[in-house]
């Protein structure tokens, strides 16, 4: 490898790093205004959206520019490849930080409503699929990557609860169908975060092993 490459590659992890914590932070601030009922975060993470598009277009370029002038193959190529494909996964997930702090806003106008639906645990399993799975892209670590892969049929499960529990609510009480759906959106939210969470461990797992994993459940494993 060129000393030209090996400093482009650098470069490139960290503007992937640093789009990895930008984003990684605002989500947390998200999930914290949609706890604490905070206008204030909710602004916080809205205010944010342009940076991490930017950040986005950022690394995408410097991926096509490695592609032009080095030529990378093996596992320099897998690299690339997979850093493209995470970076959109990355910027959806910023996306997806902005709506639910958006429906925060929303919630935040009624502190006297309480929703009875403990969302807590669904909270602390797409903080941690999210976590992980930039730590496994961090470290290169496979073990953690499918780790990953198998909680998001368990964020799947408990948002299906949630909808139940929506629809069950607006039954009983059809005047409050508006705020029921604030909520109903912060749990697509979520599952929809921990689905790009678990698009992120797979590209992780396509540049540790070099084969697709991607609707292959049997492949979630370290050998």
């Amino acid at each position: 490898m060129s000393v030209h490459m090996q400093n482009d590659l650098e470069l490139l992890k960290k503007k992937t790093l640093h789009l990895c914590a930008s984003v990684e932070d605002d989500v947390q601030l998200a999930l914290q205004a949609i706890e604490e009922k905070s206008i204030e975060l909710a602004h916080q993470v809205i205010s944010k959206d342009f940076d991490i598009d930017q950040m986005e277009v950022d690394v995408e370029e410097e991926c096509l520019k490695i592609l032009a002038l080095h030529q990378p193959v093996a596992i320099d190529l897998r690299y690339i490849i997979s850093v493209l494909k995470l970076n959109n996964d990355l910027e959806r997930i910023g996306d997806l930080a902005v709506n639910i702090a958006e429906r925060a806003t929303y919630i935040a106008q009624y502190p006297a409503e309480r929703f009875g639906f403990d969302l807590s645990d669904m909270l602390t399993k797409v903080r941690y699929m999210l976590k992980s799975s930039l730590d496994s892209l961090v470290n290169m670590d496979q073990r953690l990557a499918v780790e990953v892969c198998k909680a998001d049929d368990e964020v799947d499960d408990i948002n299906r609860a949630v909808i139940q529990y929506i629809i069950d609510g607006i039954r009983k009480a059809p005047d409050k169908t508006e705020w029921y759906l604030q909520y109903l959106a912060v749990s697509r939210y979520l599952e929809r975060i921990a689905d790009h969470a678990t698009n992120i461990a797979e590209d992780v797992l396509y540049m540790i092993k070099g084969t697709i994993v991607r609707h292959k459940t049997s492949e979630y494993q370290e050998s």
